[in-house]
């Protein structure tokens, strides 16, 4: 009877030690967070988009972030990478002046500090923008 009492005791300490190794590797998730995001925009109008990196529930400086702003045909129109800075925030800013009127879509994507790299859940947020004539 003993042996029972041991395989079970067994087997359940190897499930929560393999639960807890799973779940160690999904800790390591940054995602962009956009601040009211404006959608419409007139041809000549400087595209302002702000946000923060949120990290454990905190902002997040030094994230690596990746913006991308493509048009309705496909076109990539921006294609941009920096940090978020000492506060966790970022701001993207793209000139709309030699832009065609139509539907585009921007994408910041998080790419986690460098250290979590190995671990990292790439998290974006899409927006649908609007360029309309002036």
């Amino acid at each position: 009877m003993m042996a029972p009492k041991k395989i079970y005791l067994i087997s359940l300490i190897l499930l929560c030690v393999c639960s807890g190794v799973k779940n160690s590797f999904a800790t390591h998730i940054s995602q962009p967070i956009l601040i009211d995001p404006k959608t419409h925009y007139a041809v000549g109008d400087t595209i302002i988009l702000s946000g923060w990196v949120e990290y454990n529930t905190q902002p997040a400086p030094d994230v690596l972030l990746h913006f991308k702003l493509t048009r309705f045909d496909g076109l990539l129109v921006a294609d941009q990478s920096y940090p978020s800075n000492q506060e966790g925030h970022f701001e993207f800013k793209f000139d709309t002046q030699k832009e065609t009127p139509g539907k585009y879509q921007f994408t910041v994507t998080s790419h986690c500090l460098e250290i979590h790299r190995y671990a990292c859940i790439y998290k974006n947020q899409t927006l649908p923008i609007q360029l309309n004539n002036p």
